[in-house]
């Protein structure tokens, strides 16, 4: 009886095939902010597609010489950690103590699912943007931040009133927006101090 052989190209597309069926699991990883039209939270995959598309409408805010290609490749994969560890959401100090631990382990597992140099690269974009030492992962941050207070001002504060948010942690949030982006941080400021204004967000 003759063996199969499988050639080790086809080894590496049943790799890619087997990430490319794990990671339609991030569909189904819901989040705390709504949609801007306030019809129902968004999930993970939608806030990923939505901040890279922000990189290249907003990628001229950028600091001059930062690689907008790479931004939006950080963008889609920096949540994918959330198919193991799940949403975090930023305001809830202790959960976000644990985050680290949980998504280091699921970035192992995840990104390990790809052929070697593959999984590599994608790891090396998580890495980067986590650490948000270079000019593409503190825009890539900044973006990442900037979203959830766009949408909720534009939702009547969004989760800051549900979750009893503050305008100073909100403000707190919005240095991270001033380090990758000092325009975008500017605009944040004046949302936050609009909502404010409208008894949308308390101080």
């Amino acid at each position: 009886m003759s063996r199969v052989t499988i050639a080790p190209e086809e080894d590496r597309l049943n790799a890619q095939i087997a990430f490319a069926v794990e990671i339609d699991k991030l569909k189904r990883v819901i989040r705390r902010n709504h949609l801007i039209d306030g019809s129902r939270r968004e999930n993970t995959a939608e806030h990923s597609w939505y901040v890279g598309t922000l990189a290249m409408v907003l990628g001229e805010h950028a600091p001059p010489g930062t690689d907008l290609q790479r931004v939006v490749a950080m963008l889609l994969v920096h949540d994918l950690v959330e198919i193991d560890a799940g949403d975090t959401f930023v305001y809830d100090h202790v959960a976000v103590a644990a985050q680290a631990a949980a998504e280091t382990a699921a970035a192992d597992r995840i990104f390990g699912l790809l052929p070697g140099e593959q999984g590599r690269a994608m790891r090396e974009l998580w890495d980067e943007f986590e650490a948000r030492k270079t000019p593409e992962a503190r825009f890539a941050k900044a973006l990442d931040r900037f979203a959830p207070i766009l949408a909720n001002h534009h939702t009547e504060g969004g989760t800051w009133p549900l979750f009893k948010v503050t305008a100073g942690e909100v403000r707190e949030k919005v240095r991270i927006i001033q380090e990758g982006s000092p325009s975008l941080g500017a605009y944040a400021l004046e949302l936050v101090e609009l909502s404010v204004a409208r008894g949308h967000l308390s101080e």
